[in-house]
């Protein structure tokens, strides 16, 4: 019953992470929305999702899918309809009790058709020539999300997740913006972050979410200590941005080992937890348990490694330990194999970094 924004320059990955969410996502229903996409975009979308196997009934995904396609070459009178046809769609299956995910791929086009209705009809223009109504058109949008109880006594619930596609990525349009001010989850794709190939572009220190504090419970009792994990790896990535802009200045080696060592562990948080490759089997989707473990696995090793340059060891020596070729492949364990696999890395931890620090004491 939530809402998320997923703002993006092109090429960013906007469509490829709202399908892995319409086919991932605990929902009964999906609602996919192409508004004012490209015509060959929505072509791929109609042959794929028909491809799509739905991992939680084994059946094709567009058996529970409704697709709404409105291409670019379309009237933009059947744009504005496309967004609200979606959204009277997903109420009318929340009403009769299911789960549904709203996907609306892009909201920036919604605003740009009602930009040019605007301006045939001659109203007063406001930002970048958007009508000065947009932000209210925007929040009766995404207040539509929600959970309810119908009068059979079912539960039924919306989600919305909308792209936005700001020009040339300035989050500072409108749309962006007045998005912002309504929604409480944000995925800032990065552009930065797509040309490195490294996906999901999202931004960890940009983005957000207001539900933390709400699904808390719901984390302690189904992934354990996941909040202050989570908490922890935010505050070291937090501080490589932090020592970026000394390393440009006078480069890495000027730093010392603990700060390099920092640097070392982030990198191995953003490569190796963060990244995932959408087309791959198992890195595909990783269930929340795994997600604990991984990270787990790797604070463990930055630890253990913060003990050896304690100990007078270096970074280097810290590199050449053999267990950090195995973190880097534990995120295409499959998960029936993770428990166990896991449990050998740790081990590795422990007794290299043990046979590191007693080669530095003696």
């Amino acid at each position: 019953g939530g809402t998320a924004a997923i703002p993006g320059g092109f090429g960013t990955g906007k469509t490829v992470s709202q399908h892995q969410l319409a086919k991932w996502s605990d929902a009964d229903i999906v609602v996919y929305v192409g508004c004012g996409e490209r015509g060959n975009e929505m072509a791929e979308v109609l042959k794929e999702f028909p491809e799509l196997e739905d991992p939680r009934h084994n059946v094709p995904l567009m058996q529970r899918t409704v697709l709404i396609g409105n291409t670019s070459n379309m009237p933009v009178a059947a744009r504005e309809a496309s967004v609200y046809t979606g959204i009277t769609l997903a109420e009318y299956f929340r009403d009769m009790g299911y789960g549904v995910a709203l996907m609306a791929d892009s909201t920036s086009r919604w605003a740009e058709a009602m930009r040019e209705i605007s301006g045939r009809l001659e109203e007063m223009p406001g930002e970048r020539g958007f009508p000065a109504y947009l932000g209210r058109r925007l929040a009766d949008f995404y207040e539509r999300a929600g959970r309810v109880v119908t009068l059979s006594g079912k539960e039924g619930s919306i989600s919305v997740v909308g792209a936005v596609s700001p020009g040339g990525g300035d989050f500072s349009e409108p749309v962006t913006q007045n998005t912002l001010r309504i929604t409480k989850c944000f995925w800032a794709l990065d552009s930065a972050l797509a040309q490195r190939r490294h996906f999901p572009a999202i931004n960890w220190l940009t983005s957000y979410s207001l539900y933390i504090e709400q699904l808390s419970d719901w984390y302690a009792e189904e992934g354990g200590n996941w909040k202050d994990l989570r908490t922890r790896s935010l505050q070291l990535l937090q501080r490589e941005r932090e020592l970026q802009e000394i390393v440009q200045l006078v480069g890495p080696d000027a730093l010392p080992e603990g700060e390099r060592l920092l640097l070392e562990c982030t990198r191995m948080i953003r490569e190796d937890f963060l990244q995932q490759f959408a087309y791959d089997e198992v890195d595909t989707y990783c269930p929340l348990d795994k997600q604990v473990r991984m990270l787990q696995i790797i604070l463990h090793f930055y630890d253990e490694a913060r003990k050896s340059i304690q100990a007078g060891r270096g970074v280097d020596e810290i590199r050449e330990m053999a267990v950090r070729t195995e973190i880097a492949r534990m995120k295409l364990i499959p998960p029936d194999r993770f428990a166990g696999e896991a449990d050998k890395i740790e081990g590795m931890i422990e007794d290299e970094a043990t046979k590191l620090r007693e080669g530095g004491t003696s």
